[in-house]
């Protein structure tokens, strides 16, 4: 009787913890979603592609138990899902330094999405010459019996920037005693190094930016179906002008 309890017991909680990280898989599922309409709406109109690349993961039960240990959280779900916003995780990568503040702008508009914290790593960036922006946000998502706000961390941050991450992390992985003075400074130059990069690359593009809006040919008068269902509605609403 007694292992016959037990079993239950065990069958209930794994039947909870699948739910619970499928919660944070159909969160990354709404983002991505999300992102994509953005990416599609921003090249229509703009003839221009703000984001670079988009990644997502979602922390292994261990990456879990090593925070909820590090930071003496109670063991239950409930205080998982609510002290650890990052478990389920979106990475934008994006052309240029505006183009990250223009993706942000756009997801936190979407009315759905409720922004609990904005950390502008750029702005200000880590003493080890970290640059990002990080979003922390629930966004709702809708299950057979119920309807739940899932905590979700979105980093934006540029080419530039997510290469030096990207190495960084690499440089100091596994690596649990005090990194050499002389590594750290290298590294915060690096980051430097980049910053600059990124600068350099954003001026350019605004030089192009310019030239490109001085040009006299115009889009709208490409022959393509949408082109010529634009001529046909604006001739059809002139004519209807004239006879008013």
């Amino acid at each position: 009787m007694k292992n016959e309890h037990e079993n239950t017991t065990l069958k209930t909680l794994q039947t909870e913890l699948t739910r619970f990280f499928l919660g944070y898989k159909f969160a990354l599922n709404e983002i991505e979603t999300k992102i994509n309409i953005l990416k599609e709406e921003f090249k229509l109109i703009h003839e221009y592609n703000p984001i670079e690349h988009v990644s997502t993961r979602i922390k292994s039960p261990k990456s879990i138990l090593l925070k909820v240990k590090k930071r003496e959280l109670e063991p239950t779900m409930d205080a998982i899902r609510e002290n650890i916003r990052d478990i389920a995780g979106v990475r934008i990568t994006c052309s240029f330094v505006e183009d990250i503040y223009k993706v942000s702008a756009m997801l936190q508009a979407q009315s759905d999405i409720e922004i609990v914290d904005v950390k502008d790593y750029i702005a200000q960036p880590k003493e080890n010459g970290y640059q990002s922006l990080h979003l922390i946000i629930k966004i709702p998502i809708f299950m057979s019996d119920r309807m739940e706000k899932v905590f979700t961390e979105i980093q934006i941050r540029t080419i530039a920037m997510d290469f030096w991450a990207s190495l960084e992390h690499k440089i100091y992985y596994k690596y649990n005693k005090e990194v050499p003075t002389h590594i750290r400074t290298e590294l915060k130059d690096a980051a430097l190094q980049a910053a600059e990069l990124d600068r350099k690359m954003e001026r350019l593009n605004k030089e192009i930016n310019i030239l490109k809006a001085n040009e006299t040919e115009s889009s709208v008068l490409d022959d393509t179906p949408v082109a010529n269902l634009a001529k046909y509605l604006s001739l059809i609403t002139s004519d209807r002008k004239v006879e008013e």
